[in-house]
């Protein structure tokens, strides 16, 4: 079995340092202010109980993604779940842009808030 190379040169490691900032950033946001996301969850078109359990798991995930990519051990893993995160979020944000929702939900933390959607997607994809 090939063996992973985790030396990161300095994109690769800019890309590492980011993602561990808006993981920890987002995940915290959204715990300091359990409120707001409570209610921008309860917003979003998929049922109620989900909703509820949504409240506490995005951002808990979020938070595990930031400690993974910071931890040597297990970076390769929080790349890999990162990358679907952010494909799962991103599509998210692609359908609410055209509009394939009845309103438009947001859960975002902090200055992702203030973004219209077609930034927002931008942002997701890079």
């Amino acid at each position: 079995m090939k063996k992973v190379d985790l030396n990161f040169g300095p994109v690769r490691l800019g890309i590492l340092i980011v993602l561990v900032i808006v993981w920890t950033y987002t995940g915290l946001e959204k715990l300091l202010n359990l409120e707001s996301t409570r209610k921008a969850m309860l917003n979003q078109p998929m049922p109620n109980e989900l909703e509820e359990v949504l409240v506490w798991v995005v951002p808990s995930i979020e938070l595990i993604l930031a400690g993974m990519l910071v931890l040597v051990s297990s970076r390769w893993w929080g790349l890999l779940a990162s990358a679907l995160v952010l494909s799962v979020f991103t599509t998210y944000v692609g359908l609410i842009w055209v509009g394939a929702f009845p309103r438009v939900p947001c859960s975002c933390a902090g200055f992702l808030e203030s973004m219209g959607w077609l930034e927002h997607l931008i942002f997701n994809s890079f």
